[in-house]
């Protein structure tokens, strides 16, 4: 239910509302005419596509549409931070009064219309079908849509106008793999839209804005939850100390990079392409080598310490993973340049690149969970942007670089979702031409 406390709390006070209010029909009064549209010479620029939709429905008067697009997108509502953290099943109704309808409303906003991130208050999401059921009758009369904004629109909420709104409500919701830009208050170009820019391949797979740095994601409670499941990470201090390992690239696999250094220096030695067994040769040469110098006694400031003699077969063990990653690699960048994200001759030098996009990632993810501020977000993204262009020389070497950091991390040579999802998203990235990939320059 609602849990609506039938009072204005502190800090959500009324807005100024206005535009075209809208009321199935029913036995309550109507909302007030709507205002005239803006003038033709100040056309308005929605955030995003959602409040395009929703304005374009309305200005069309077709008020089916309008809750197709509500039924297909999460609606925000705000909420009393303390409330949240110690209510964690629970949503309060939190009611705000309108001029325009003369009582209370539950406001509730779409993706590009939230507010930049504060302490308090937050925000819950939920399908517009979970609102329509969560209602009671000590809950507001009326529903408001992004109050103040040509795309607002107003709705009873009685029993009947709700099971309206479930007919118009998407099985699941959920986007998709697709290119989303918020056109308005979000980045578009220089360091900062670059350094969101590290974080698109994670963004175009989750469905979200690539360049909203006032990050809510799927809101408060839910933000938190993912990154305990995904990170365990369950304050501010661990969110920080994980954000800086990624931006100074410590979480990605200390083998992986050895083997990955060994071609690279072989490849300089050489000055051509290094082949599959010499690699792996060489490689398992240097895996004993340093086991031997590991057992070799050392002078230090207290003296001479003795070596720490290496059991043959843990170095045997060692050196024959070394040689199945090493034959993993080849076979990812195989793959790779039959798909068309590496060119033939080339290679991936390091994968630190997935260490980076993470961090891209991970400072939106803490400050929707808020871990974090927004001051402290924008300086995480920027430390991941100049990292990443200090170690790359283009966004496609970075892509190829964080999808085979992913898929030696999650996909196991299945080539499955895991390689597929991040294949779709590179095309993307590098076709659309409102990828920031095509619009922000790597330097």
């Amino acid at each position: 239910m609602g849990n609506g406390d039938g009072g204005v709390p502190e800090g959500f006070g009324p807005p100024a509302y206005y535009g075209n209010p809208f009321a199935p029909p029913g036995s309550r009064p109507a909302a007030p005419r709507p205002k005239p549209a803006p003038p033709t010479g100040a056309p308005w620029q929605a955030p995003s596509p959602v409040e395009r939709e929703l304005y374009e429905a309305k200005t069309r008067g077709d008020w089916s549409a309008y809750f197709d697009v509500l039924g297909r997108n999460w609606l925000y509502t705000a909420q009393r931070r303390a409330f949240l953290d110690t209510h964690p099943d629970e949503v309060q109704f939190l009611p705000q009064f309108s001029p325009r309808v003369g009582g209370p409303c539950l406001t509730v906003l779409t993706e590009g219309v939230l507010p930049a991130p504060v302490a308090d208050p937050v925000y819950a999401s939920a399908s517009l079908s979970w609102y329509a059921g969560a209602w009671d009758r000590t809950d507001p009369p009326w529903l408001a849509v992004n109050p103040g904004t040509p795309s607002e629109a107003y709705f009873l909420t009685t029993p009947e106008h709700r099971a309206q709104w479930k007919r118009h409500t998407a099985a699941e919701i959920r986007p998709g793999l697709r290119l989303r830009a918020l056109h308005v208050g979000g980045a578009l170009h220089g360091t900062v839209a670059h350094g969101l820019a590290c974080g698109a391949l994670l963004s175009v797979n989750n469905g979200e804005l690539w360049n909203a740095l006032g990050y809510h994601g799927r809101g408060y409670r839910r933000e938190r939850v993912r990154l305990k499941e995904w990170w365990d990470i369950a304050t501010p201090e661990e969110w920080r100390e994980t954000l800086d390992r990624l931006i100074s690239a410590e979480m990605v696999s200390p083998v992986w990079e050895f083997a990955l250094r060994i071609r690279r220096g072989l490849a300089l030695d050489f000055g051509g392409t290094v082949e599959l067994d010499h690699w792996r040769a060489v490689a398992e040469r240097v895996v004993r080598n340093n086991a031997e110098r590991a057992a070799e006694p050392r002078i230090t400031e207290d003296g001479v310490t003795p070596g720490t003699p290496a059991d043959e077969s843990e170095v045997s063990a060692q050196a024959a993973g070394v040689r199945r990653l090493i034959g993993r690699i080849a076979r990812y960048e195989a793959r790779f340049r039959a798909d068309g994200l590496l060119a033939d001759g080339q290679f991936i030098r390091t994968l630190e690149a997935w260490d980076y996009g993470r961090a891209s990632g991970m400072a939106r993810w803490g400050l929707g969970a808020r871990f974090g501020t927004l001051a402290e977000t924008e300086a995480a993204v920027l430390r991941a942007g100049g990292a990443a262009r200090a170690n790359y020389r283009s966004w496609e070497e970075f892509s190829a670089a964080y999808i085979l950091g992913r898929c030696l991390h999650f996909d196991d040579e299945e080539f499955g979702e895991w390689y597929g999802n991040a294949l779709a998203c590179h095309r993307i990235l590098t076709t659309d031409p409102a990828s920031p990939w095509l619009n922000i320059p790597w330097k």
